[in-house]
């Protein structure tokens, strides 16, 4: 994760956000791992914001990430029931403040209506077919859930726990302990 080898290389983390029937579900795995060390199995990476109606999920360094959630916090407050604006705000000041700049980690974010993938680089990006992941084994659970999606009597909440146990299944740096919030 970063550039300095005076950091260990800390793996682990898949976050995937899926949206069905009218629900939408966020959920994140509970590894975290330093090298090839499970350091932590029941990490929460995943947390209801706005008042429980914002779910924001994330990857990569704890810290960033919590720094990062709590400016995401503030935006929400500043423009209510305006997720998309929050977020562009967010990248906006990621990108530009030298501080900010430096944080290494991603944030999936969802309302009831939107999924959106934040990241250091500017990037807000929203999801064509109501799934978005990111994470270590986050092209494994979006593969699965992208496939699952569509299978009858499968909802939203289904869906993100099936696919989060595939991914769990393929990649080393997840596990199958979820976090799973529901809007």
């Amino acid at each position: 994760m970063s550039n300095s080898s005076a950091f260990p290389d800390w793996h682990g983390t898949t976050i995937l956000a899926v949206r069905k029937g009218g629900k939408t579900v966020v959920a994140g795995d509970g590894q975290v791992s330093m090298g090839q060390t499970i350091v932590k199995g029941t990490a929460k990476k995943v947390r209801k914001l706005a008042g429980g109606r914002v779910i924001a999920g994330f990857a990569g360094s704890t810290a960033d990430a919590f720094t990062l959630i709590e400016r995401l916090e503030a935006k929400l407050e500043q423009y209510p029931e305006q997720l998309a604006r929050a977020c562009v705000d967010l990248a906006k000041d990621w990108r530009t403040d030298r501080y900010l700049r430096r944080l290494e980690a991603m944030l999936l974010v969802a309302d009831k209506d939107q999924i959106f993938t934040v990241t250091g680089v500017g990037d807000v990006l929203e999801p064509e077919y109501g799934v978005a992941a990111i994470g270590s084994g986050g092209n494994y659970a979006f593969a699965a859930a992208r496939a699952l999606l569509d299978v009858n009597g499968l909802d939203a909440e289904t869906v993100a726990r099936k696919a989060m146990g595939i991914a769990a299944d393929i990649c080393v740096y997840t596990n199958g302990e979820l976090t799973v919030e529901v809007l």
